[in-house]
């Protein structure tokens, strides 16, 4: 490990990756082995690969996913099944490791996330001691997801903090030209499955009543911008896709096959 900037904090920090059984669109997905290895594995380790988190660990509800977990000789946490989202798990999570300042979420269903975002995501808290929350993006250069639910889009100030994230398409171009997808700084972003709080702060996030927009877009990070609180955002160029649907997973399949 390099020696740190006397501008830059070393924070304690701890992956946590929540996991549910149950997926509307692609149920007992976490367990889905078609690679040879459970979904839930995937992410492990891809977290595992990074190099500043301490300790990678699964938060779940169930005992198949506990099991599963232990089988490839994971980490994990089990959590209350009345949970109401990621952040909720995380929190309950976290309360059982004092000892971390940083706590990430790297969600369950992001199989093909870069180690080094999650190392990029670090390195921007530790570089930014008053911001509380961070996230990553990445540019949109194809028109489709635009239009596409499952891909949330991200609009960002001039500071980089997120004015709004969406499933719709944000910003609306009134007049269309192609050329838009290929602006530099880019127009679209899409929002990545990864978070970073620190732990006073998403205790607090945790505490707090789902919002009325949180809970129509099913955007939990939505919670944090309708409390007037802002999410930093970092760019990256890696994009990785979550798995959302039978497509998806058939394709992510497919894809590892070919490795």
């Amino acid at each position: 490990m390099s020696p740190q900037s006397p501008l830059r904090l070393h924070l304690r920090t701890a992956v946590i990756i929540p996991a549910r059984l149950e997926s509307t669109r692609l149920p007992h997905k976490m367990l889905l082995a078609e690679t040879g290895k459970p979904l839930i594995q995937h992410t492990y380790e891809a977290a595992i690969d990074a190099l500043r988190p301490e300790k990678v660990i699964v938060a779940t509800d169930h005992p198949s996913i506990r099991d599963a977990v232990l089988d490839f000789g994971g980490e994990v946490i089990m959590t209350s099944d009345q949970c109401a989202s990621g952040t909720d798990r995380l929190a309950e999570a976290a309360q059982q490791l004092p000892e971390f300042d940083l706590l990430l979420n790297v969600q369950g269903d992001e199989p093909e996330i870069a180690s080094t975002s999650i190392d990029k995501l670090i390195q921007l808290m530790e570089e930014n001691p008053g911001v509380n929350m961070g996230t990553l993006a990445t540019p949109i250069r194809e028109k489709a997801q635009l239009s596409d639910p499952a891909c949330v889009k991200v609009v960002l100030d001039q500071n980089g903090k997120a004015l709004l994230f969406s499933r719709s398409q944000i910003p609306f171009v009134r007049e269309w030209n192609d050329a838009v997808l290929e602006a530099d700084p880019p127009h679209f972003l899409m929002h990545l499955g990864i978070y970073a709080y620190r732990r006073d702060f998403l205790l607090r996030i945790a505490a707090a009543p789902r919002t009325e927009i949180e809970k129509l877009e099913s955007l939990e990070q939505l919670r944090v911008l309708s409390m007037g609180e802002s999410i930093h955002v970092g760019i990256v160029k890696e994009a990785s896709s979550g798995i959302d649907t039978p497509s998806d997973y058939a394709a992510f399949v497919s894809r590892k096959h070919a490795c």
